[in-house]
């Protein structure tokens, strides 16, 4: 170790003048320390080949992965961004030193340099733009969902096997500190055979009413991220039952949605759920699971600014839930994010697929119908 570190001395001393080689070695040195292989071509020779990605969507889950990457994924490299507001393009390009901002996603898809996409659109476009991708060649990066109708879906799955590139969906949760370790602790059998999931997701603010009217309603935009959990945690659903109502904003019934459910869920495996949701929480952002088996418990709780508990005489005080989801989950949207540009890379399969998006929407379109129809639905009702 003590020569190996001498031999680093003396290189670095000798590369002193040559800064631009010098800053790759340490690149790649940090790289090897984190297990990273990808920058080593077979021959053993440096390589320093970052994946050169581009951006469809410069909102605020576009400009999200935007910072990930550009701050915290040093095996990657922003190529464009676009947005159909040009504006917002230019901005998230100069704020993050990206070369090239335009309005035509199209321009991204045409460009031979950039190798994978991120889709970072409004819902209305993720298929569409995805088949386009897939043909061109690019590997994608989808967040959810990825339509709102099984066929659409059914095209992206067709695209991208015929294309043979790889497809990654957004669903962050997978990848946040804390469920990810109940994950573990369930594959491993620590908590034996399981018997019950409980997922809590409450926002802190309801959606704009334009919003709600084109999102596919709160199971499709909302709850798909707990769906994807359920089936995360604890296999496939065989069976829902949705009850739902509007208790926050008359606005949000007036536009055909719902804005606070309660989801049964009964698994193939024997074990029971429930799903609760609401748009407003008036104490922050609500996220919580518990999984409960043969072999025990456990549980996530929120996470807060602190874990201090002040009690005195007039009792026992602690933190709100962090208020925003992007304090919540930023980790975990860079987590995602290392996983699918590893994934590419190395040439290894996504951990999460565009079946697993199928699946959380036929799920959500279960909700949907059983509460239009106040019964309980088979997953076998809906289109597959």
């Amino acid at each position: 170790m003590i020569l190996c570190l001498i031999l680093y001395i003396i290189i670095a001393e000798i590369l002193l003048k040559m800064p631009i080689l010098y800053d790759k070695i340490i690149l790649i040195y940090l790289d090897i320390s984190r297990g990273n292989p990808a920058n080593f071509t077979k021959k053993g020779a440096i390589a320093m080949q970052k994946l050169k990605v581009g951006i469809i969507g410069a909102g605020r889950i576009g400009q999200v992965h935007a910072k990930s990457i550009t701050y915290h994924i040093p095996q990657a490299e922003i190529v464009a961004i676009s947005d159909i507001y040009l504006e917002g393009a230019m901005k998230v390009a100069d704020e993050l030193g990206i070369p090239n901002a335009c309005a035509d996603y199209h321009e991204i898809l045409n460009n031979p340099e950039i190798e994978a996409v991120l889709i970072c659109s409004s819902t209305d476009t993720h298929a569409d733009i995805a088949v386009e991708a897939a043909e061109a060649g690019k590997h994608i990066f989808c967040e959810k969902p990825v339509d709102l109708t099984v066929a659409k879906i059914k095209k992206v799955i067709s695209a991208v096997e015929k294309a043979g590139v790889k497809l990654q969906i957004g669903f962050n949760r997978r990848y946040d500190h804390n469920f990810a370790e109940i994950k573990r602790l369930a594959n491993e059998g620590k908590l034996g055979k399981l018997q019950t999931i409980k997922i809590t997701s409450r926002d802190p603010e309801p959606p704009a009413i334009e919003y709600v009217k084109v999102s596919g309603g709160i199971f499709l935009d909302m709850t798909v991220h707990d769906f994807d959990m359920a089936r995360f945690i604890g296999g496939e659903v065989e069976e829902v039952y949705a009850n739902a109502t509007v208790m926050v904003d008359p606005a949000i019934g007036e536009a055909g949605d719902v804005d606070t459910a309660l989801v049964a869920l009964k698994f193939k495996s024997g074990a029971i759920g429930v799903i609760d949701n609401c748009r407003k929480a008036c104490y922050g952002y609500d996220q919580r699971l518990e999984v409960f088996g043969s072999g025990g418990q456990a549980s996530a709780s929120n996470d807060t600014p602190t874990n201090v508990a002040y009690i005195n005489n007039d009792g026992n005080r602690t933190d709100k839930p962090l208020y925003f989801f992007l304090e919540r989950y930023m980790q975990s949207f860079a987590d995602e994010m290392k996983e699918f540009i590893n994934a590419v890379q190395n040439d290894v399969p996504t951990k999460t697929t565009v079946n697993d998006g199928l699946e959380a929407l036929r799920l959500g379109l279960a909700a949907k119908l059983s509460v239009a129809e106040h019964r309980p639905v088979k997953l076998s009702e809906i289109e597959c």
